[in-house]
């Protein structure tokens, strides 16, 4: 299991793609687990298979996100219809959290 807080957030978009791609090919190759915080959407959507949105304060679980894109995953999938669907839906869970 590879537990991983915000590891990316440093790198700039093209290499920030690279490594993820990395992180995923490694994933499937030793059929490892990742636990992956990061406050990027589509990095999450890309890379998970379920995305855990937050509330703020406190803090707390407001849905378990399922995401059904086939794996292995590609960069080309962030520009599908699905792919936004699944981060506009992530986007606006986040968004009702932080409504007073």
């Amino acid at each position: 299991m590879l537990l991983l807080d915000e590891p990316f957030s440093a790198l700039d978009e093209l290499v920030r793609d690279f490594v993820n791609m990395e992180l995923q090919r490694i994933c499937l190759e030793r059929k490892a687990t990742a636990f992956l915080v990061t406050h990027s959407i589509a990095e999450a959507v890309l890379l998970s298979d379920t995305v855990y949105v937050m509330a703020p304060r406190p803090g707390r679980i407001v849905e378990a996100v399922l995401i059904d894109l086939p794996r292995p995953r590609t960069l080309d999938m962030m520009t599908s219809p699905h792919f936004g669907s699944l981060v506009s839906r992530i986007r606006r869970l986040l968004d009702e959290g932080t409504r007073p």
